[in-house]
């Protein structure tokens, strides 16, 4: 299938580990130029590398921490500079905040922060070109809505998820779409260092239907497909990449 991305341009936040970076590589490998972003400039130079050596378009990187005050704002000054416009943006910076319930409000104010508000600002900052272009995808990498335990990230992502909606409403006659992509068992860094081989294998066997944890490019074909103008009827979705193991009907 022929999905018609072929000189597209994309933000990817989150992009030196894992699930963001896997997105990278699928949307280069289908001829996007990609901006890379995340912390961790040596991990960001060894992806553009592996792009380039996959036969990708060079990839521009841009080393930002996305929990700073202004950068949102920078980062969308910076891709827009590198690539001249913004088709697709990925958000998938973010991580898992458990708190207990006496935790100080600070913790809670900084897993909104990374777990939405930047979600947020980033998307609202580069819609106004979107908008010009009369075109755009913005796909937000999000988390479970199943509560094991108090986690401050669940409640962030449950507001990315609603706002998503709200957002589609207002800019799908401006042909841009917003999804959300849930994951679960992904394999990452976290999820290595917390749970070892045996715990893993022992979960997958008791709750994932599939029977084992899924990998990152396995997540990493749906938000290209998304991204993609063939899909440009999906909008305002959640879609779960999980095995199975997601236990509603609906």
């Amino acid at each position: 299938m022929n999905l018609q991305l072929r000189g597209k341009t994309a933000l990817v936040t989150g992009a030196s580990m894992g699930i963001g970076k896997a997105i990278a590589r699928g949307l280069a490998a289908e001829g996007v130029t990609v901006c890379i972003t995340a912390r961790r400039e040596p991990l960001l130079k060894e992806l553009a590398n592996e792009i380039v050596a996959g036969g990708g378009p060079e990839p521009r990187i841009a080393v930002v921490d996305i929990m700073d005050e202004d950068a949102p704002q920078r980062l969308a000054r910076e891709a827009l500079a590198s690539l001249g416009q913004v088709d697709i943006l990925i958000n998938c910076a973010g991580g898992s905040r458990p708190l207990p319930i006496d935790a100080p409000e600070e913790k809670w104010v900084e897993a909104m922060t990374l777990n939405f508000t930047r979600v947020r600002q980033l998307s609202h900052a580069l819609l106004p070109d979107m908008i010009k272009l009369g075109w755009g995808r913005i796909i937000n990498i999000t988390g479970k809505q199943e509560q094991e335990r108090l986690n401050a990230a669940y409640s962030a992502k449950a507001g990315v998820h609603a706002w998503a909606k709200g957002l589609s409403k207002e800019v799908g006659k401006y042909g841009i779409t917003v999804n959300s992509i849930p994951p679960r068992r992904i394999i990452s860094e976290q999820i290595l260092c917390n749970n070892p081989e045996p715990v893993r294998k022992e979960f997958a066997a008791r709750h994932i239907p599939v029977g084992r944890f899924g990998q990152p490019k396995e997540l990493a074909c749906l938000a290209v497909f998304l991204s993609s103008p063939i899909a440009g009827y999906i909008s305002g979705t959640v879609i779960p990449v999980d095995g199975g193991l997601r236990r509603y009907t609906f």
